[in-house]
Protein backbone atom coordinates (compact mmCIF):
# COMPACT_ATOMS: atom_id res chain seq x y z
CA UNK A 1 0.00 0.00 0.00
CA UNK A 2 1.22 3.72 -0.46
CA UNK A 3 -0.92 5.54 1.90
CA UNK A 4 -0.87 9.80 1.71
CA UNK A 5 -3.31 12.43 1.81
CA UNK A 6 -5.54 11.58 -1.09
CA UNK A 7 -5.84 8.08 0.05
CA UNK A 8 -7.04 9.27 3.55
CA UNK A 9 -9.35 11.56 2.56
CA UNK A 10 -10.90 9.85 -0.09
CA UNK A 11 -10.68 6.79 1.93
CA UNK A 12 -9.20 4.13 -0.40
CA UNK A 13 -6.05 2.05 0.02
CA UNK A 14 -3.95 2.76 -3.31
CA UNK A 15 -3.56 6.33 -5.15
CA UNK A 16 -4.50 5.05 -8.16
CA UNK A 17 -8.26 6.91 -9.76
CA UNK A 18 -9.56 5.68 -13.17
CA UNK A 19 -10.56 8.62 -15.41
CA UNK A 20 -14.13 8.50 -15.74
CA UNK A 21 -14.19 8.02 -20.02
CA UNK A 22 -17.40 9.06 -21.90
CA UNK A 23 -18.74 5.60 -23.26
CA UNK A 24 -15.63 3.31 -21.93
CA UNK A 25 -16.19 4.13 -17.73
CA UNK A 26 -19.46 2.03 -16.54
CA UNK A 27 -20.60 0.51 -12.99
CA UNK A 28 -18.93 -2.83 -14.16
CA UNK A 29 -14.99 -0.51 -14.33
CA UNK A 30 -16.08 1.40 -11.48
CA UNK A 31 -16.72 -1.55 -9.00
CA UNK A 32 -13.67 -3.17 -10.10
CA UNK A 33 -11.24 -0.38 -9.68
CA UNK A 34 -12.85 0.66 -6.17
CA UNK A 35 -12.81 -3.14 -4.78
CA UNK A 36 -9.67 -3.28 -5.58
CA UNK A 37 -9.05 -0.12 -3.80
CA UNK A 38 -8.44 2.50 -5.71
CA UNK A 39 -11.19 5.44 -6.79
CA UNK A 40 -13.69 4.44 -9.77
CA UNK A 41 -15.26 7.09 -12.06
CA UNK A 42 -18.46 6.50 -13.72
CA UNK A 43 -18.03 8.53 -17.10
CA UNK A 44 -21.62 10.49 -17.31
CA UNK A 45 -19.87 12.96 -19.48
CA UNK A 46 -22.37 14.82 -21.86
CA UNK A 47 -25.65 13.75 -20.09
CA UNK A 48 -27.55 10.42 -20.58
CA UNK A 49 -30.70 9.80 -18.57
CA UNK A 50 -30.60 6.08 -19.39
CA UNK A 51 -26.79 6.03 -18.89
CA UNK A 52 -27.09 7.76 -15.39
CA UNK A 53 -29.70 5.27 -14.14
CA UNK A 54 -27.92 1.97 -15.42
CA UNK A 55 -24.17 3.09 -14.54
CA UNK A 56 -24.57 4.92 -11.69
CA UNK A 57 -27.58 3.05 -9.62
CA UNK A 58 -25.95 -0.40 -8.84
CA UNK A 59 -23.25 1.40 -7.29
CA UNK A 60 -25.33 2.78 -4.64
CA UNK A 61 -24.48 -0.45 -2.73
CA UNK A 62 -20.94 -0.29 -2.58
CA UNK A 63 -19.16 0.08 0.55
CA UNK A 64 -15.71 1.31 -1.38
CA UNK A 65 -15.76 4.73 -2.19
CA UNK A 66 -16.74 5.63 -5.81
CA UNK A 67 -17.57 8.52 -7.59
CA UNK A 68 -19.42 9.99 -10.89
CA UNK A 69 -17.70 12.14 -13.35
CA UNK A 70 -19.07 14.89 -15.04
CA UNK A 71 -18.31 17.52 -17.99
CA UNK A 72 -19.67 20.96 -16.57
CA UNK A 73 -20.73 22.51 -19.66
CA UNK A 74 -22.70 20.32 -20.89
CA UNK A 75 -24.36 19.84 -17.13
CA UNK A 76 -25.06 23.44 -17.33
CA UNK A 77 -27.24 23.54 -20.53
CA UNK A 78 -29.19 19.95 -18.66
CA UNK A 79 -29.67 20.76 -14.85
CA UNK A 80 -32.37 18.35 -14.43
CA UNK A 81 -29.26 15.40 -15.18
CA UNK A 82 -26.83 16.91 -12.43
CA UNK A 83 -29.88 16.85 -10.03
CA UNK A 84 -30.50 13.09 -11.15
CA UNK A 85 -26.53 12.49 -10.45
CA UNK A 86 -26.52 14.26 -7.42
CA UNK A 87 -29.67 12.53 -5.95
CA UNK A 88 -27.91 8.69 -6.17
CA UNK A 89 -25.36 10.62 -3.23
CA UNK A 90 -22.18 9.24 -5.02
CA UNK A 91 -19.54 9.75 -2.14
CA UNK A 92 -17.37 11.33 -4.62
CA UNK A 93 -18.25 13.79 -7.62
CA UNK A 94 -15.91 14.34 -10.64
CA UNK A 95 -15.75 17.84 -12.55
CA UNK A 96 -14.10 18.56 -15.72
CA UNK A 97 -14.51 21.26 -18.50
CA UNK A 98 -16.23 24.61 -17.26
CA UNK A 99 -15.44 28.08 -17.34
CA UNK A 100 -14.73 29.87 -14.30
CA UNK A 101 -17.86 31.08 -13.44
CA UNK A 102 -19.33 26.89 -13.53
CA UNK A 103 -16.41 25.56 -11.57
CA UNK A 104 -18.27 27.48 -8.61
CA UNK A 105 -21.44 26.52 -8.51
CA UNK A 106 -20.69 22.83 -9.21
CA UNK A 107 -18.44 22.75 -6.56
CA UNK A 108 -20.50 24.02 -4.39
CA UNK A 109 -23.78 22.23 -4.94
CA UNK A 110 -21.89 18.81 -5.20
CA UNK A 111 -20.29 19.92 -1.94
CA UNK A 112 -23.88 20.53 -0.73
CA UNK A 113 -24.70 16.60 -1.26
CA UNK A 114 -21.69 16.09 1.10
CA UNK A 115 -19.47 14.45 -1.53
CA UNK A 116 -15.91 15.32 -2.01
CA UNK A 117 -15.33 16.92 -4.96
CA UNK A 118 -12.62 16.05 -7.81
CA UNK A 119 -11.96 19.42 -10.20
CA UNK A 120 -9.72 18.76 -13.53
CA UNK A 121 -7.92 21.46 -14.46
CA UNK A 122 -5.12 22.09 -17.25
CA UNK A 123 -3.02 25.58 -16.25
CA UNK A 124 -2.44 27.28 -13.09
CA UNK A 125 -5.30 29.71 -13.59
CA UNK A 126 -7.48 26.94 -13.79
CA UNK A 127 -6.04 25.49 -10.41
CA UNK A 128 -6.30 28.57 -8.32
CA UNK A 129 -9.90 29.15 -9.46
CA UNK A 130 -10.62 25.50 -8.68
CA UNK A 131 -8.85 25.99 -5.52
CA UNK A 132 -10.21 28.66 -3.66
CA UNK A 133 -13.83 27.61 -5.15
CA UNK A 134 -13.70 24.46 -2.56
CA UNK A 135 -12.45 22.14 -4.45
CA UNK A 136 -11.05 18.71 -2.02
CA UNK A 137 -9.15 17.32 -4.89
CA UNK A 138 -7.45 18.69 -7.98
CA UNK A 139 -6.55 16.55 -10.87
CA UNK A 140 -3.98 18.34 -13.31
CA UNK A 141 -4.17 16.62 -16.49
CA UNK A 142 -0.80 17.09 -19.05
CA UNK A 143 -1.26 17.38 -23.05
CA UNK A 144 -0.35 13.56 -23.42
CA UNK A 145 -3.89 12.62 -22.35
CA UNK A 146 -6.04 11.03 -24.39
CA UNK A 147 -9.47 12.63 -25.28
CA UNK A 148 -9.64 16.29 -24.69
CA UNK A 149 -6.65 17.95 -23.10
CA UNK A 150 -5.27 21.45 -23.36
CA UNK A 151 -1.01 21.95 -24.92
CA UNK A 152 1.15 21.70 -21.17
CA UNK A 153 2.70 18.85 -20.49
CA UNK A 154 2.43 16.68 -17.55
CA UNK A 155 5.95 17.16 -16.37
CA UNK A 156 6.26 20.60 -15.49
CA UNK A 157 2.36 21.22 -15.26
CA UNK A 158 2.32 18.93 -12.13
CA UNK A 159 4.92 20.77 -9.77
CA UNK A 160 3.78 24.49 -10.59
CA UNK A 161 0.10 23.21 -9.79
CA UNK A 162 1.39 21.88 -6.48
CA UNK A 163 3.50 24.95 -6.05
CA UNK A 164 0.61 27.00 -6.91
CA UNK A 165 -1.98 25.65 -4.70
CA UNK A 166 0.61 25.49 -1.73
CA UNK A 167 0.30 22.13 -0.98
CA UNK A 168 -3.51 22.89 0.43
CA UNK A 169 -5.73 20.15 -1.38
CA UNK A 170 -3.95 17.04 -2.53
CA UNK A 171 -2.99 17.09 -6.35
CA UNK A 172 -3.50 14.06 -8.45
CA UNK A 173 -1.30 13.52 -11.93
CA UNK A 174 -3.37 12.97 -15.26
CA UNK A 175 -1.80 12.18 -18.85
CA UNK A 176 0.71 10.02 -19.58
CA UNK A 177 0.29 7.34 -16.60
CA UNK A 178 -0.03 3.47 -17.31
CA UNK A 179 2.09 1.78 -14.35
CA UNK A 180 3.89 1.50 -11.32
CA UNK A 181 7.09 3.65 -12.91
CA UNK A 182 4.39 6.90 -13.62
CA UNK A 183 3.05 6.80 -10.37
CA UNK A 184 6.37 6.86 -8.76
CA UNK A 185 7.42 9.83 -10.72
CA UNK A 186 3.83 11.46 -10.29
CA UNK A 187 4.58 11.07 -6.37
CA UNK A 188 8.58 12.97 -7.05
CA UNK A 189 6.64 15.76 -8.67
CA UNK A 190 4.94 16.38 -5.73
CA UNK A 191 1.57 14.89 -6.97
CA UNK A 192 -0.34 12.15 -4.59
CA UNK A 193 -1.35 9.98 -6.71
CA UNK A 194 -2.73 8.85 -10.77
CA UNK A 195 -5.62 9.22 -13.09
CA UNK A 196 -5.09 6.51 -15.40
CA UNK A 197 -7.74 6.49 -18.37
CA UNK A 198 -6.22 4.64 -21.68
CA UNK A 199 -4.56 1.91 -19.12
CA UNK A 200 -8.03 1.25 -17.35
CA UNK A 201 -9.98 1.71 -21.08
CA UNK A 202 -8.01 -1.22 -22.26
CA UNK A 203 -9.09 -3.65 -19.18
CA UNK A 204 -11.66 -6.33 -18.88
CA UNK A 205 -14.30 -4.75 -16.87
CA UNK A 206 -14.49 -1.29 -19.22
CA UNK A 207 -17.43 -0.64 -22.13
CA UNK A 208 -15.27 -0.38 -24.75
CA UNK A 209 -16.03 -2.32 -28.20
CA UNK A 210 -13.94 -4.76 -29.82
CA UNK A 211 -13.29 -2.34 -32.67
CA UNK A 212 -12.08 0.33 -29.98
CA UNK A 213 -9.79 -2.00 -28.06
CA UNK A 214 -8.17 -3.67 -30.97
CA UNK A 215 -7.71 -0.41 -32.86
CA UNK A 216 -5.57 0.87 -29.58
CA UNK A 217 -3.54 -2.30 -28.88
CA UNK A 218 -2.63 -2.21 -32.36
CA UNK A 219 -1.73 1.03 -32.55
CA UNK A 220 1.45 2.98 -31.87
CA UNK A 221 2.07 6.77 -30.43
CA UNK A 222 3.18 8.03 -33.80
CA UNK A 223 -0.61 7.12 -35.01
CA UNK A 224 -2.46 9.32 -32.70
CA UNK A 225 -3.31 12.69 -33.78
CA UNK A 226 -5.14 15.81 -32.06
CA UNK A 227 -8.48 16.38 -33.64
CA UNK A 228 -11.78 18.37 -33.45
CA UNK A 229 -13.12 16.25 -35.73
CA UNK A 230 -15.27 14.03 -33.78
CA UNK A 231 -17.03 17.44 -31.79
CA UNK A 232 -17.55 18.93 -34.65
CA UNK A 233 -19.64 16.09 -36.46
CA UNK A 234 -21.73 15.64 -32.83
CA UNK A 235 -22.31 19.16 -32.79
CA UNK A 236 -20.37 19.57 -29.35
CA UNK A 237 -19.84 23.20 -27.99
CA UNK A 238 -15.98 22.41 -26.83
CA UNK A 239 -13.75 25.47 -26.43
CA UNK A 240 -11.35 25.32 -29.33
CA UNK A 241 -8.67 25.16 -26.54
CA UNK A 242 -9.37 21.93 -26.33
CA UNK A 243 -8.35 19.13 -28.81
CA UNK A 244 -9.17 15.63 -28.18
CA UNK A 245 -5.89 12.63 -29.03
CA UNK A 246 -7.05 9.91 -31.32
CA UNK A 247 -5.66 7.15 -33.12
CA UNK A 248 -5.67 8.32 -37.05
CA UNK A 249 -8.24 6.76 -38.88
CA UNK A 250 -10.50 7.87 -42.38
CA UNK A 251 -12.38 10.19 -40.61
CA UNK A 252 -9.83 11.90 -38.83
CA UNK A 253 -7.24 11.61 -41.80
CA UNK A 254 -10.29 13.04 -43.96
CA UNK A 255 -11.64 15.86 -41.72
CA UNK A 256 -8.96 16.73 -39.16
CA UNK A 257 -7.85 20.82 -39.58
CA UNK A 258 -11.23 21.23 -41.69
CA UNK A 259 -13.54 22.51 -38.88
CA UNK A 260 -15.18 24.60 -40.84
CA UNK A 261 -16.50 22.61 -43.78
CA UNK A 262 -17.27 19.76 -41.27
CA UNK A 263 -19.34 22.03 -39.69
CA UNK A 264 -21.40 23.12 -42.71
CA UNK A 265 -21.79 19.85 -44.20
CA UNK A 266 -22.45 18.11 -40.94
CA UNK A 267 -26.36 17.78 -41.12
CA UNK A 268 -25.59 15.72 -44.62
CA UNK A 269 -22.65 13.73 -42.92
CA UNK A 270 -23.88 13.19 -39.36
CA UNK A 271 -26.31 10.18 -39.86
CA UNK A 272 -23.85 8.31 -41.80
CA UNK A 273 -21.79 8.73 -39.33
CA UNK A 274 -23.62 7.75 -36.29
CA UNK A 275 -24.43 4.80 -38.08
CA UNK A 276 -21.02 3.76 -38.54
CA UNK A 277 -20.29 4.27 -34.87
CA UNK A 278 -23.47 2.17 -33.98
CA UNK A 279 -21.60 -0.84 -36.17
CA UNK A 280 -18.32 -0.20 -34.06
CA UNK A 281 -16.84 0.83 -37.62
CA UNK A 282 -13.16 1.77 -36.46
CA UNK A 283 -12.77 3.45 -39.69
CA UNK A 284 -15.62 6.23 -38.85
CA UNK A 285 -15.57 6.16 -34.75
CA UNK A 286 -13.51 8.46 -32.62
CA UNK A 287 -10.54 6.05 -30.67
CA UNK A 288 -9.48 8.28 -28.16
CA UNK A 289 -6.16 7.28 -26.34
CA UNK A 290 -2.90 9.18 -24.71
CA UNK A 291 0.65 9.20 -25.25
CA UNK A 292 0.94 5.47 -23.48
CA UNK A 293 -0.55 3.30 -25.74
CA UNK A 294 2.95 2.02 -26.53
CA UNK A 295 3.29 0.63 -22.99
CA UNK A 296 0.18 -1.05 -22.94
CA UNK A 297 -0.35 -4.15 -24.78
CA UNK A 298 -2.65 -6.54 -23.49
CA UNK A 299 -6.36 -6.66 -21.80
CA UNK A 300 -6.06 -7.01 -18.27
CA UNK A 301 -8.33 -6.97 -14.95
CA UNK A 302 -8.89 -3.71 -13.30
CA UNK A 303 -7.80 -5.10 -9.98
CA UNK A 304 -4.44 -6.52 -11.69
CA UNK A 305 -3.57 -3.44 -13.13
CA UNK A 306 -4.09 -1.70 -9.88
CA UNK A 307 -2.33 -4.31 -8.26
CA UNK A 308 1.23 -4.29 -10.60
CA UNK A 309 1.33 -0.37 -11.08
CA UNK A 310 1.50 -0.42 -6.67
CA UNK A 311 3.56 -3.37 -6.78
CA UNK A 312 5.89 -1.51 -9.39
CA UNK A 313 5.74 1.91 -7.73
CA UNK A 314 6.96 0.96 -4.84
CA UNK A 315 9.71 -1.04 -6.54
CA UNK A 316 10.76 1.42 -8.45
CA UNK A 317 11.00 3.75 -5.32
CA UNK A 318 13.09 1.62 -3.69
CA UNK A 319 15.43 1.19 -6.42
CA UNK A 320 15.73 4.56 -6.35
CA UNK A 321 16.33 5.07 -2.99
CA UNK A 322 19.29 2.37 -3.32
CA UNK A 323 20.72 3.92 -5.97
CA UNK A 324 20.91 7.10 -4.51
CA UNK A 325 21.95 6.03 -1.48
CA UNK A 326 24.97 3.85 -2.85
CA UNK A 327 26.23 6.63 -4.75
CA UNK A 328 26.25 9.24 -1.74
Amino acid sequence: MISNELTTLLGIDHPIISAPMGGVSGSSLTKAVSQAGGLGLVGVSYGDANFIEHNVAPLQDLTNPWGVGCVMFTFAERPELWKKVLDYAPPVIALSFGDAHQVGYFVHSAANTGAKVVVQVHDVEQAIIAKDAGASVLVAQGAEAGGHHKTQATLPLIPAVVDAIEHQVPVVAAGGFADGRGLAAALSLGASGIMMGTRFALSQESLATPAFTSSLLNATAPELRNTRSFDVVRGIPWDEVYTARSVTNDFVQQWTGRDEELAQARAAIEPAWTKAVQEDDANQRALFAGEVIDLITEVEPAGAIINSTVQEAIQTLELLNRTIAIRV
